[in-house]
């Protein structure tokens, strides 16, 4: 027997706000991709005022040639960088200069490469002032400075890798323009 006092249409709803959450919460896992995406489109959207696929995969190209860390692995991913073994820029190029939401296309890319959804820039620490970085052991300063590619030559002391981090730290933030 079917309710028809309205229960239905609640129930619809709940439904659908089910699947809603579950397509947003599916474009917030790809992190990485919806950053680095985010950052591309800005730059074109400003520097451009058409978008073709061409000049979109032109972009992406280069931006990936300058990706480090977890950018440079999704650009490998996306066949955008010199030693991918496959290319898929297409399938960002056209909906990117079709202006389709970054998220629907890192979606998109996550159904086929889950790999590129499993992507995480690496916490950083909420303290890089000195005393906080002062707290820290030597392997977890020497651990920050390998996940952005940079190493300490001829430190010995804990305090040379405090100068070190602080001197680089603005290099490697992921949320710099491109």
């Amino acid at each position: 027997m079917i309710p028809t006092d309205g229960t239905m249409s609640v129930l619809s709803v709940a439904i659908l706000l089910l699947f809603r959450a579950a397509a947003f919460s599916a474009a917030g896992n790809c992190e990485v991709c919806v950053v680095f995406l985010h950052r591309l489109y800005g730059s074109l959207n400003s520097a451009h005022t058409e978008l073709s696929p061409v000049l979109v995969e032109e972009e992406l190209v280069r931006a990936c040639t300058v990706a480090q860390g977890k950018e440079a692995r999704l650009c490998y991913y996306l066949g955008a960088s010199s030693d991918a073994a496959t290319r898929v820029t297409a399938s960002v190029s056209r909906p990117l200069a079709s202006h389709v939401p970054v998220e629907k296309i890192c979606q998109r890319l996550g159904s086929g490469d889950t790999q590129i959804c499993q992507l995480r820039y690496e916490p950083r620490p909420k303290d890089l002032s000195s005393d906080g970085l002062k707290k820290m052991r030597v392997l977890e300063l020497r651990k920050i400075l390998a996940s952005w590619g940079e190493e300490c030559r001829g430190c010995l002391e804990k305090h040379e890798f405090v100068s070190l981090i602080q001197e680089k730290a603005p290099l490697h933030d992921h949320t710099v323009e491109l």
